[in-house]
C-alpha cells in the first residue's frame, strides 16, 4: 500500500490544491506551487492543460486555453515538477491529466518521464477504475500512487474502488464538474461514511471546496480537501500581474495569502 504522505495525520488536515501548469506562464506555475506550500498545502495537483477537459467548470476550461495559448503541453508540464523543487517545494506533486495526452506520449515514455522528473501522484479523472488496472500496474511498478475518484454515483463499486485506492481516496463531492459552490447535498456525509468505512488511505473531498466555512465544514467529516477552482480563478484574477516581472511578486504574496485560507 502507497502513501504520499510520510506522517501521521493525527489532528493535520490534508489541503490539496490545483493550480493548472502554464496558467498563466510557466515560471509563474513555480512560484505558485511554492506559495502554496508556503501557505500550508499538503501536496498539489498539477493540471495538465487539455483542449476537452470534460471534468472541469468553466474557471478551469478557461484556465486550460490560457496555458495552450502559452505552448504548454504534457512534457512541459512534467518537466517544471524537478523546477519546483530546486525552489524548494518538497510536498508531492500529483499529475492531473485526461487519457488523451497519455496516450498520445506512448505509455512508456509518459512513465519514463514522471519518474526522471520526481512526480509522486497520478489522477486521470477519465479513465473508469474498471480499466485502470494497466496504468495502476505501471504506477506500482514506478513508485507512483495511483488516486482513485470516487463518487455518490458509485454506489456497489465504491467498495471495490476504494478498497483498492493508493496515495488517498478522492470523493468527488457533486455530480457534474469542477467549479465553485454555494453549497452541498446532505447526503455526502452518508457517502463519505461508508468511503471511510473501507478506505485505508486517507479521504479527501473536492469538486466545489471554495471557502474557508466549506473547509471547517468538511473537516469534521473527512481527512481534508482539494480546492481547484477558487485558486484558478484567483490566479485569473491577478493574471497581469504575475505575467510582469516587476509586478509579480506582489501577485505571488496575495495568491500566498488567499491560499492560506484553505491550508491555514
Amino acid at each position: 500500500m502507497k502513501t504520499l504522505f510520510k506522517q501521521p495525520l493525527q489532528d493535520k488536515k490534508l489541503f490539496i490544491p490545483f493550480i493548472t501548469a502554464g496558467d498563466p506562464h510557466s515560471d509563474a506555475t513555480i512560484e505558485l506551487a511554492v506559495a502554496l506550500q508556503e501557505a500550508g498545502a499538503s501536496a498539489i495537483e498539477l493540471g495538465i492543460p487539455f483542449s476537452d477537459p470534460i471534468a472541469d467548470g468553466p474557471v478551469i476550461q478557461k484556465a486550460s486555453s490560457r496555458a495552450l495559448k502559452n505552448g504548454m503541453n504534457i512534457v512541459k508540464a512534467i518537466q517544471l515538477v524537478p523546477e519546483m523543487r530546486k525552489k524548494g517545494v518538497n510536498i508531492p506533486i500529483i499529475l492531473f491529466t485526461y487519457y488523451n495526452p497519455v496516450l498520445q506520449l506512448d505509455q512508456e515514455h509518459f512513465f519514463a518521464l514522471l519518474r526522471e522528473n520526481t512526480v509522486d501522484g497520478l489522477l486521470i479523472p477519465d479513465i473508469p477504475f474498471e480499466e485502470s488496472e494497466e496504468l495502476r500496474k505501471k504506477c506500482q511498478e514506478h513508485s507512483i500512487s495511483f488516486i482513485s475518484l470516487v463518487a455518490p454515483t458509485s454506489t456497489s463499486r465504491i467498495k471495490m474502488i476504494v478498497e483498492n485506492a493508493e496515495g488517498f481516496v478522492y470523493c468527488v463531492s457533486s455530480l457534474g464538474v469542477t467549479g465553485v459552490r454555494k453549497s452541498f447535498d446532505n447526503s455526502i456525509t452518508t457517502f463519505l461514511d461508508e468511503v471511510k468505512q473501507y478506505s485505508k488511505v486517507p479521504v479527501v473531498v473536492g469538486f466545489g471546496i471554495s471557502s474557508k466555512e466549506q473547509v471547517e465544514q468538511f473537516s469534521n467529516l473527512c481527512d481534508g480537501v482539494v480546492v481547484g477552482s477558487a485558486l484558478v480563478r484567483e490566479i485569473e484574477r491577478l493574471q497581469t500581474s504575475l505575467l510582469n516581472k516587476n509586478s509579480r511578486q506582489q501577485a505571488i504574496d496575495e495568491f500566498r495569502t488567499f491560499a492560506h485560507t484553505f491550508g491555514a
